[in-house]
């Protein structure tokens, strides 16, 4: 019976590890036009060099957290206390924490409605799951702080999930659209707002589906563990009799 749990381990560290190297992968990319610093190289549009600057901010504060936040859900890490503390204090401040805050002014400088929401929403949710991750782990409630943290990696993940929904989206419109599809790669960057605002979506439904699966599995081990009471024996219905007699 414990081979379950024992072979499920090395199959759950082979996913993170993998979510790992997608997450480093996409954040190399996402970062690379921001890395000499030039504004004309923006992938989104800004208002001057305030806005930028704000942007740059984000990113590289994201990057942190989109590369950190695998690790801590990493078997063997997590059963190195102090370690997965180190690396969930770097994760929540120096990577949520200023990538939230700049993302709500980089959202709504940018004039678009789908912008301000799209970011804005989750800015504060990847604010709030945080607190209560920590606040969890405060009081050693380590179930709920693991639940809080995956809800809270769901939006970190949005900047993965965002730009696979924009080739998805793009590819959606040819057969509505009589623009060929060599050209429609050019409305990729209109594209990027709108999947923004459904990629978090997407991904907290992943998270919460995970959560709620896993919660099941440890509800249904808990029965098949329980000791079953065996039923009284004569000689305990006798004394019960000669009790209720009495």
């Amino acid at each position: 019976m414990t081979a379950g749990p024992a072979a499920a381990t090395p199959r759950k560290a082979r996913k993170i590890w993998l979510m790992f190297i997608v997450a480093t992968v996409f954040g190399a990319v996402l970062v690379s036009p921001y890395l000499l610093l030039d504004i004309n190289n923006s992938r989104l549009d800004v208002n001057g060099e305030a806005h930028y600057a704000l942007l740059v901010a984000h990113i590289f504060t994201a990057l942190i957290a989109l590369v950190l936040g695998p690790l801590q859900f990493i078997p063997a890490i997590r059963t190195r206390r102090q370690v997965h503390r180190t690396i969930g204090r770097l994760y929540l401040l120096a990577g949520v924490l200023p990538s939230a805050l700049t993302a709500v002014p980089v959202a709504l400088l940018s004039g678009r409605l789908i912008t301000q929401i799209g970011l804005t929403i989750p800015a504060i949710l990847w604010l709030v799951t945080g607190t209560l991750a920590y606040r969890a782990a405060r009081r050693h409630d380590y179930t709920h702080h693991q639940n809080w943290m995956m809800r809270n990696y769901a939006l970190t993940f949005l900047a993965v999930t965002s730009r696979i929904l924009v080739p998805l989206l793009l590819l959606a419109q040819i057969p509505f659209t009589t623009t060929s599809a060599g050209s429609i790669g050019d409305n990729a960057p209109s594209m990027i707002p709108i999947g923004q605002a459904f990629g978090w979506i997407v991904n907290l439904i992943a998270a919460e589906t995970l959560i709620r699966r896993r919660q099941s599995r440890s509800a249904r081990s808990r029965r098949d563990t329980r000791p079953s009471t065996p039923p009284p024996g004569p000689g305990a219905l006798d004394q019960e009799t000669k009790g209720a007699g009495a």
